[in-house]
């Protein structure tokens, strides 16, 4: 069974570090990190990530508004937003997001990120 390819994108180098060796460990193949929306359209592009786990909070772009961007390409991903805040901090604009679902930060596991893409 093929591993699941993941891009993290957050502009937080030490939460990429932390996320990458955690998923890495549990089964997923992290593609590679971007850390701000810019880099990470571009990257999604050139590496075609089964998964972009996706901050929400992104010095130039919001994650809600990459998501849709994502959501259009050619071979789009399925992205799973992430935040150090809790859902109910973005309420409509989660449902109403094309993202695949929400992880908080502390919350962020191979195996939740594996119920959200089932």
């Amino acid at each position: 069974m093929a591993r699941p390819t993941v891009l993290i994108v957050d502009d937080h180098e030490a939460f990429r570090v932390a996320a990458r060796s955690l998923l890495e460990s549990e089964g997923f193949a992290i593609v590679g990190e971007a850390e701000d929306g810019r880099d990470a359209l571009t990257e999604a592009e050139r590496l075609r990530p089964d998964v972009v786990l996706l901050d929400i909070q992104l010095p130039d772009i919001d994650g809600f508004t990459l998501a849709n961007r994502l959501a259009i390409t050619a071979a789009a991903p399925d992205v799973v937003l992430i935040s150090s805040r809790e859902a109910t901090t973005y309420g409509a604009r989660l449902t109403n997001s094309p993202a695949r679902g929400f992880l908080a930060k502390r919350e962020l596991s191979g195996a939740a990120l594996a119920r959200l893409l089932a």
